[in-house]
């Protein structure tokens, strides 16, 4: 039989057109009637926030491309501008959708329960006033409309803000008539108001945008003057940030002077109303010099993110997804002491299913333990006020070790980022911020103590990062351990990251960028060995993203060798399965549910002798050969065999889970006439969770 040729470019998916596919399955949770409706709105938000960031990165950098001359965009060969094209037929329909489910169905949903957006035409007399009012207290007094003539040219417009281009009639005090003006709405208002309950109908929430109050006083601008029309609109800019790290002497320093130009970036998207005329589209594709592909005309808030702040605004629990309180594990339910747990097993943690709180306590019980000398930690995204950095504060003032490794280039948390390394600094701690040219990725802790005559290393590894918030939010795994084999693997990275030296030997861990990815084509290839010996074989995978291609050959090999191969992918996914001849033990499902899956778990059935390990890696390029990632084996037979049956319930899950096509289409499960409905999430809430 001939040899399949494994890199024949229709065995690959483009990665581009996959993520966008991610954001079309976020949307169908907006669009399910079976989830709480304030959520539905949520995921509307999200879906929308989701499309921003496509186009500030993946859009933005295509046209980059496109510019320096690039032909092709990866192994499926396809041309930047094919995929260009792609990415806006698809990308209009799923704006089209967004607001034909905005306006179709959870508006009129929201109205039957009495939450109300109200249009200008809607509001009483009472309510009218209170907006005049408003707009003269608070909008008025920080507004700043620009006439466009020869000495007021177009202005800068900032990244994703809120703006309108108003058309003109007649003459200002100094007999000027340009006919254009162009008003930018403060950033610092909220973009959607809550009126006050005396004048909302019938204790109903009541609501206007901010929009509607400029359009409604748009000639109040003008005095003298008739606004013949108002049109919103917004433009994104390409917000990648670009710092040459071999030519600058500090870091943090060039971060901080690089930050402000990402407002004002390429623009790659123009969004406008719907009701702009043509020539005033026109006119703004040219002043940002874009063409007609990257408009978008949208019957709605040019920013459907802003919808997100009612979510938060409107107390009605009945609209949203049950409480739940995470659990714990049993061992640390009533433990005061975790190293003394420790010392005696692993414990593994399964967020937000279990509680982030023992992450939070590791680090408190370490910086006030007198036994504890040396604390250090890497930090990816901890969010702005993070109590595991206070914890690291207390524990450098109280004169312990603290060594930091701070990511300074975790993508729109540069801030701060910079913010809290300054702090950690100004409190005695040694603060580095990686490896040049490679992001610090890998989430470890390594707690030093002095037990007798003896140092113990006490470690958590993870495979999300230390944000307290999040951890409510993501899902991710989390491994305590005293084992003095991975916690001097611990030390010996910690020691690449913050000294100079050559790369050191890892006894159990794994590493990017040095020994990951041959480390899973390895164990990959053994799998496909076990499979033509007709020993056990079988793979589980769990990532956010499967796109590099010498890892997707490898494991089309291993399925034409025999090996059964379930993929769990909740993004971009480059491999195609169900290819007869190359794919067809391959299962690629994702699942999009209330939390956003983030877990990256690997399984390999060896045999009779299975291995499990979590990783902070995803499998992609930037991840096997630009970061700074760890691979940590779940060793304990009990909380191995503990993930493999959480990977089951994913790969057994009937309602939200969406099964990838050999065609590149998802399609989502539904359960068998008489089958029971089972969710994965759902049913590890039940199993985690307490008073859930």
């Amino acid at each position: 039989m001939d040899t399949p040729d494994l890199k024949n470019p229709e065995l690959y998916i483009n990665r581009q057109l996959s993520l966008l596919e991610f954001n079309r399955r976020v949307l169908e949770q907006a669009r399910d009637p079976a989830n709480p409706l304030l959520e539905r709105v949520k995921f509307l938000c999200i879906a929308s926030s989701n499309l921003d960031e496509f186009f500030e990165i993946r859009v933005a950098g295509l046209k980059q491309a496109l510019e320096m001359g690039a032909s092709q965009t990866g192994p499926d060969n396809r041309s930047v501008q094919e995929v260009l094209r792609e990415i806006g037929s698809r990308a209009h329909e799923i704006v089209a959708l967004q607001y034909e489910l905005l306006n179709e169905e959870l508006i009129p949903a929201l109205n039957d329960t009495g939450i109300h957006f109200l249009r200008r035409g809607e509001w009483t007399p009472e309510q009218a006033t209170w907006v005049r009012e408003y707009f003269y207290r608070s909008l008025l007094p920080i507004l700043s409309p620009l006439g466009l003539d020869p000495a007021h040219p177009f202005p800068q417009v900032l990244n994703k803000s809120l703006n309108f281009i108003v058309s003109l009639e007649g003459k200002d005090a100094f007999g000027r008539n340009s006919g254009l003006a162009v008003v930018q709405a403060p950033r610092a208002l909220p973009r959607i108001i809550q009126l006050p309950p005396e004048i909302a109908g019938n204790g109903a929430w009541d609501f206007v945008f901010l929009s509607s109050i400029i359009h409604a006083h748009v000639n109040d601008l003008f005095p003298g003057m008739n606004a013949r029309g108002c049109y919103q609109f917004r433009v994104t800019r390409n917000s990648d940030l670009y710092v040459d790290e071999e030519e600058v002497d500090d870091l943090l320093r060039a971060m901080e002077g690089e930050l402000p130009s990402r407002r004002y970036g390429d623009a790659v998207r123009l969004e406008v109303a719907a009701n702009c005329p043509e020539h005033m589209s026109d006119y703004l594709l040219e002043e940002f010099e874009l063409g007609r592909d990257d408009l978008y005309q949208v019957n709605g808030p040019v920013n459907l993110n802003r919808l997100l702040a009612v979510y938060d605004l409107v107390d009605r629990p009945e609209l949203k997804y049950p409480s739940f309180t995470p659990g714990l594990p049993a061992q640390l339910a009533h433990a005061s002491d975790l190293f003394k747990v420790l010392r005696d097993r692993d414990v593994l943690l399964h967020h937000p299913y279990e509680s982030f709180a023992p992450v939070v306590e590791f680090v408190r019980q370490a910086a006030a333990d007198p036994e504890v000398l040396a604390i250090k930690q890497t930090l990816y995204r901890t969010g702005p006020d993070s109590v595991i950095v206070d914890h690291l504060v207390a524990a450098a003032r109280a004169g312990k070790e603290v060594t930091v490794v701070v990511e300074l280039r975790a993508r729109f948390d540069e801030e701060a980022n910079i913010k809290l390394a300054n702090r950690l600094q100004e409190a005695g701690a040694h603060v580095v911020y990686g490896v040049v040219g490679h992001k610090t990725h890998a989430k470890m802790i390594l707690v030093v103590r002095r037990e007798g005559a003896r140092l113990r290393h006490y470690t958590h590894l993870g495979t999300g990062n230390y944000h307290s918030r999040t951890a409510r939010l993501y899902t991710d795994y989390g491994l305590f351990t005293a084992d003095p084999v991975i916690g001097e693997d611990v030390h010996k990275v910690f020691l690449q990251l913050t000294s100079l030296g050559k790369v050191s030997t890892l006894s159990k861990l794994l590493e990017s960028p040095f020994t990951l990815h041959e480390g899973m084509l390895a164990k990959i290839e053994r799998e496909a060995a076990h499979a033509r010996a007709g020993r056990p074989a079988r793979i589980i995978v769990k990532v956010n993203s499967l796109v590099e291609s010498r890892v997707i050959r490898a494991l089309y090999a291993a399925a034409t060798d025999g090996v059964e191969i379930d993929l769990i992918v909740r993004g971009m996914c480059c491999l195609r399965p169900g290819v007869r001849g190359i794919s067809e033990n391959i299962r690629v499902r994702s699942i999009v549910g209330r939390f956003l899956e983030h877990t990256r778990a690997f399984y390999f059935a060896n045999g009779d002798t299975p291995e499990l390990f979590c990783s902070s890696a995803d499998w992609m390029e930037r991840n096997f050969f630009r970061r700074v990632e760890t691979c940590f084996p779940v060793e304990d037979p009990e909380l191995r065999e503990r993930i493999v049956t959480e990977l089951q319930c994913y790969l057994d899950d009937n309602c939200q889970a969406w099964e990838l096509q050999p065609d590149g289409s998802y399609r989502q499960c539904t359960p068998a006439e008489g089958e029971p409905l089972r969710a994965a999430q759902l049913e590890l809430l039940r199993h985690h969770a307490e008073g859930g």
